[in-house]
């Protein structure tokens, strides 16, 4: 009998596993659920390069989920900065706090979806990695390999349901974690986007992908729509080697961390207002949904209810990237 191809694709993760600090070796038991969720939240819109820092960093100072759980939010949005997204942060904390209530992980799909930031992937990872449930787990990469596995020429985001429903005719009862782990490897070392390795993929044989001729084609994804431009101000002030950082407002973009006082771009749309500075340049920025051009002023007097940030300890202020950038800008 010819190999399925989750047996296929096992035997090759087998031999080729990434090694990676939240995982466990193929063959040996579940890394601990916490670690699971920590870096599939983590990954999320990030590169494994980066994550890995940042895991190293959340895992030491708060090793265990009852440790994140008594964390004060400001803390681990600090811890976070830098890796964009910062609804992930506020929903750690908040997803933490109901794990150590409920007292530990649930273990199923329908349990875990009920916890704050737990959305469909994030809940199947968990579930298969974490658990050993079956369970199908489909991210960017899996969305590619499965695309270009079965031919699936719909474009994105339309192909999703039947790229979906493919990935659950191929996913097995046993071992549907490290499935989900290889088909993940899979595509971004050799499905990759650009320039697939289809003469080392496991799966070449069976790509109908493969056999149509370009299967770096797929999936197909619409046209992509223009981000608007905002502009908008923020100001630097210095005095006796420290700088004016605020606080920004809980809800809204980079709710909740520190920052330079600004023209509130982020709730007006268009910036601008406020005083004039000596002008140290612009800064740009893409977010998700729009992209950002902020220009950066000097102003002696502070502005809005802040603190004194010693800039010999500015790195540990938690900036975003935004405003890293400024602060970078000034500095310079």
């Amino acid at each position: 009998m010819a190999a399925t191809v989750s047996e296929i694709l096992l035997d090759w993760y087998d031999r080729h596993a990434r090694d990676l600090p939240w995982r466990a070796p193929p063959g040996t038991p579940a890394p601990e659920p916490y670690r699971v969720w920590l870096s599939e939240v983590m990954l999320q819109q990030t590169t494994v390069a980066a994550v890995k820092l940042y895991f190293a960093a959340f895992t030491e100072r708060w090793p265990t989920v009852e440790a994140l759980a008594a964390a004060p939010e400001e803390d681990v949005m600090a811890a976070w900065a830098g890796l964009g997204y910062y609804s992930r942060a506020r929903n750690l904390v908040k997803c933490a706090r109901a794990v150590v209530e409920l007292g530990s992980f649930p273990s199923s799909e329908k349990d875990l979806r009920q916890l704050p930031g737990l959305g469909e992937y994030t809940t199947a990872a968990v579930a298969a990695i974490a658990f050993g449930q079956r369970a199908v787990v489909v991210d960017a990469n899996v969305e590619r390999v499965v695309a270009r596995l079965f031919a699936i020429d719909e474009p994105l985001p339309r192909a999703r349901k039947a790229i979906r429903a493919k990935a659950d005719t191929i996913t097995p009862d046993e071992r549907a974690g490290d499935f989900a782990q290889a088909m993940m490897d899979l595509g971004s070392s050799i499905c990759t986007a650009r320039d697939p390795k289809c003469l080392l993929c496991p799966l070449a044989a069976d790509c109908e992908g493969r056999k149509n001729g370009d299967p770096s084609r797929l999936p197909v994804k619409g046209p992509k729509k223009a981000k608007p431009l905002r502009k908008g101000r923020a100001w630097w002030t210095e005095r006796d080697g420290a700088v004016w950082l605020v606080r920004r407002e809980r809800t809204g973009m980079l709710g909740g961390m520190r920052a330079l006082p600004d023209d509130r771009w982020s709730a007006r749309g268009d910036g601008q207002g406020g005083p004039d500075g000596e002008p140290l340049g612009l800064v740009r920025h893409g977010f998700t949904h729009f992209d950002l051009e902020l220009s950066v002023h000097r102003h002696e007097a502070p502005i809005g209810d802040g603190e004194w940030w010693p800039l010999a300890k500015l790195d540990e202020a938690g900036l975003p990237t935004l405003f890293a950038k400024a602060a970078r800008l000034a500095l310079a």
